[in-house]
């Protein structure tokens, strides 16, 4: 197959673009800046306008759409007019450059985020009944702004409108966890292993996730499936409680103890770090009922099978750096 990955630089892109390109794929990344040391073909683009990189669509298999400036950042009006102009204006530019194509690609998908639905504890949000956000109440503006973000991505792709001979599919996808330096998985882990993995806040907020092996293989059957368009909500089955989360990561490193982050401590730290706390104390309680139903099975659907196989492969890319 030819894969095309707008936005393929960062750790998602990379975790894709290496399974494909393992797999004996075409691999091109669309990317604004120059990358070395790729086995992959690179073309420039913007983000925002057709240039020559539009040649790159005709007849692929798959273009999978990963632009958006980082969310782990404060939310001040320089980076949330980032944020959104990032992701509106890269999924504009692609599908004016769909419609345009000779031989389009057969199905786009694009990044989402699993952030759209709603802050809640006692049911999971799927994608036919799950509630969206915007009708709690009493929570944070960055909350309301992640949620903004959310609904204009998924509107910009609405507005590409139908488009012949291409399949549209939203990722509505959680947390994806690898043992890549810098990913949320490293992050975690490294805090666990300096005694700092107790439950964030009061540990009630549901954490969704999806192991790497498995968001690449969803990927995959997404791409083959041609029954699947829409929303797809691409995390694991078993969301977990964010105090279960981190004692499960604890368990398999064998620490018995991790000191819990109160609120007030999270809101310094997420000062100090130029981030913001939503990322952590949102409950994110999301099911992929599509995918499921649809006879999708999960490698690692539990998080304690996949924080086992995780840390593993965490230490052997430690051995190298020790050595």
């Amino acid at each position: 197959m030819k894969i095309v990955i707008p936005g393929g630089s960062g750790q998602i892109g990379g975790i894709l673009a290496r399974a494909f390109h393992r797999d004996g794929h075409e691999v091109v990344v669309l990317s604004r800046r120059d990358l070395r040391n790729v086995p992959w073909r690179v073309a420039r683009w913007d983000g925002h306008s057709l240039g020559a990189w539009r040649d790159e669509l005709e007849a692929a298999d798959a273009v999978i759409n990963l632009t958006g400036a980082t969310v782990n950042c404060r939310y001040n009006p320089a980076n949330r007019r980032d944020i959104i102009e990032s992701r509106v204006n890269s999924v504009r530019v692609l599908g004016e450059a769909i419609q345009r194509s000779t031989e389009p690609p057969r199905v786009w998908l694009q990044a989402g985020t699993a952030t759209i639905y709603a802050h809640r504890y006692d049911a999971g949000n799927d994608e036919e009944t799950g509630i969206l956000g915007g009708s709690e109440l009493n929570v944070p503006d960055t909350w309301r702004f992640s949620l903004e973000v959310a609904q204009a991505w998924e509107r910009a792709f609405d507005e590409a409108g139908p488009l012949p001979g291409t399949r549209k599919v939203m990722l509505r996808s959680a947390m994806t966890m690898s043992p890549d330096r810098g990913g949320v998985f490293d992050v975690l882990f490294r805090l666990v292993r300096f005694g700092l993995g107790g439950p964030a806040g009061d540990g009630r907020q549901y954490v969704s996730w999806i192991h790497d092996n498995d968001f690449v293989r969803a990927i995959y059957y997404l791409i083959e499936r041609q029954s699947l368009a829409g929303p797809v909500n691409l995390t694991s089955p078993h969301p977990v409680p964010n105090a279960e989360f981190m004692a499960t990561l604890r368990e398999v490193r064998g620490l018995p103890f991790g000191l819990p982050a109160p609120k007030p401590l999270l809101e310094l730290g997420a000062l100090l770090l130029r981030t913001e706390t939503e990322l952590i104390l949102k409950s994110r309680r999301v099911i992929p009922t599509r995918l499921v139903r649809d006879g999708f099975e999960f490698e690692f659907p539990t998080w304690k099978e996949a924080a086992r196989d995780l840390c593993r492969r965490w230490y052997e890319l430690s051995k190298p750096l020790s050595g």
